[in-house]
């Protein structure tokens, strides 16, 4: 049995130092990828979801329609709604994308996306909150230096 210690304490200072080693590997990865992810992947959904709102540059009747059956939002016109909705949902995109004003466009679909959850698809929760995490990451933390906000920054330090 005294055998038996020294190799069990060893296996598990094996273990601890892959672990450390591993968890070292995640602490390398660069800001501006989990960055790019966070703007790139919200953007996406938001993108795909005003497509289904128009129609080339025109919003559909349909569209309307979602907002003043289904989605029902307090205080808004539905037609008023849909536009708004519509333009946000491919206008903050693109910002994103680029990283432009990022800060402000995240910040802007993260109240979508509180609107979302609220009144439209409250046990959506799970969804948004991965939405919500991306957008409060990109606020706090800023584009990462793959964007246009980083070069404008750059040229004006």
């Amino acid at each position: 049995m005294a055998k038996a210690l020294p190799v069990a304490a060893h296996s598990e200072s094996v273990l601890v130092r892959i672990i450390q080693l591993v968890i070292a590997a995640f602490g390398r990865i660069p800001y501006w990828c989990i960055a790019l992810a966070a703007r790139l992947f919200p953007a996406a959904v938001f993108w795909q979801s005003g497509e289904t709102k128009v129609a080339g540059w025109h919003l559909k009747a349909s569209a309307i329609s979602l907002f003043a059956n289904e989605y029902q939002l307090p205080l808004i016109d539905p037609t008023v709604a849909a536009y708004v909705s519509a333009f946000s949902e491919h206008f903050f995109p693109i910002l994103l994308v680029i990283g432009l004003a990022t800060r402000f466009s995240a910040l802007a679909l993260l109240c979508m996306t509180a609107v979302i959850e609220v009144f439209v698809y409250p046990d959506a929760w799970p969804t948004h909150g991965v939405w919500a995490t991306c957008f409060l990451v990109v606020i706090a933390r800023g584009p990462g230096w793959l964007s246009l906000d980083h070069l404008i920054a750059r040229k004006y330090r």
